[in-house]
């Protein structure tokens, strides 16, 4: 009877001892799990990126002063969701999906400007004061940054509304949080930021302000531009660097379609033929047209379709659309990473992890859990 009850201690210490094995080795598999998929595929995929090489001297001068370069980054669309249309899963999914792909960014490729080219939330065009201050304070932790990386943040449709909803209150609510203007230079480069929403041409108060402040803007840049700076019309006005500036703005200059546009991450075939609306999808062409002849641009960079596009205008100003930077919008999100001169740039495209690929080692890691938990529990 002894060595009985001697033997049954000895089973059910080794069966409890297994047990507790095979449950840490079981959370250990987890918690590896949960750290590659929500942190290490980031830095695994972003480290891939480099960034692009720019001439900082012309060719075969060798005694002219290199032009310093500037690294900067473009991200488009970020949609954070609000109270109204933003279930809890999806808000977390996607924006923690965000918040480590630009922290992961940050630190790898340590940008000194992070341009987000508007829409930055989903539901600015409608929430209360009380909801727009807990976005902001989620997008300040989201997309927190340096001292030595400044966050410039132009203006979309979903922060103050489209043109028949944008009111002085949302826009200066907007203005009040990111300080958003129209000018911004850094290292004799020139960026002009659009608020493209009030680019609608109706003469309303907002927009007849904001073309006022542009045309005085172009005549500043236009008179930095001239060589020969005696002419009459620029007598006495603030000299600027004299690099062509950069367009930011939000919706793209007008083009029919997406029909041209090419590349993996480009808009779907089925949509790519379906026509633009203009003043809701591109600007209008007197609209685009203004834009490109007040400021004869060197590069335009635009969001709001959340697909890719190359375009040239007028035969020789490229526009570039940035992809939408969130899983919401696109399996296959991405930014665009410029090394930039005062008179010279280059660009690359830097994809995130896919949704899909991160769902697909989810969902092999819950098969073999399975397999194991019953070919653990079988023996026991």
């Amino acid at each position: 009877m002894t060595k009985y009850r001697l033997l049954s201690r000895t089973l059910n210490f080794f069966h409890f001892k297994r047990k507790n094995w095979f449950l840490l080795k079981f959370g250990f598999f987890v918690f590896a799990l949960i750290v590659f998929c929500e942190y290490i595929i980031y830095y695994l995929v972003i480290f891939q990126c480099r960034w692009p090489e720019v001439k900082t001297v012309a060719s075969g001068n060798k005694e002219q002063t290199p032009e310093p370069v500037l690294k900067v980054i473009f991200l488009a669309d970020t949609h954070l969701l609000g109270e109204v249309n933003g279930h809890w899963l999806d808000k977390l999914r996607r924006e923690w999906q965000m918040e480590r792909a630009f922290q992961t960014a940050l630190w790898l490729l340590q940008p000194e400007v992070a341009f987000i080219l508007g829409d930055v939330f989903d539901e600015g065009k409608w929430s209360s004061p009380e909801a727009w201050a807990a976005d902001v304070e989620r997008f300040r932790r989201m997309f927190r940054h340096p001292p030595h990386t400044q966050l410039i943040v132009v203006v979309g449709n979903h922060d103050i509304g489209f043109h028949y909803e944008m009111n002085t209150y949302k826009l200066q609510r907007f203005k009040k949080v990111f300080d958003f203007g129209e000018f911004f230079s850094i290292k004799g480069i020139n960026f002009v930021m659009v608020n493209s929403v009030a680019m609608e041409g109706d003469g309303c108060n907002i927009c007849s302000s904001m073309e006022a402040q542009l045309i005085k803007l172009s005549h500043l840049l236009n008179c930095s531009r001239q060589e020969n700076h005696s002419s009459p019309k620029c007598f006495g006005v603030q000299q600027l660097s004299a690099s062509a500036p950069i367009l930011l703005q939000h919706y793209p200059l007008y083009r029919r379609s997406d029909a041209e546009c090419t590349g993996e991450d480009s808009a779907p075939p089925e949509k790519k033929n379906i026509l633009f609306q203009e003043r809701y999808d591109v600007l209008s062409k007197e609209a685009s047209q203004k834009l490109l002849w007040w400021f004869q641009p060197r590069l335009i960079l635009s969001g709001h379709t959340h697909s890719a596009c190359e375009v040239l205008h007028d035969g020789k100003i490229p526009e570039i659309s940035v992809p939408s930077f969130s899983w919401r919008n696109r399996n296959n999100p991405s930014f665009i990473m410029g090394s930039i001169t005062s008179v010279d740039y280059s660009l690359s495209k830097c994809f995130l992890p896919l949704e899909h690929t991160v769902l697909t080692i989810y969902c092999t890691a819950g098969i073999l859990v399975a397999l194991l938990l019953l070919t653990h529990c079988q023996p026991l």
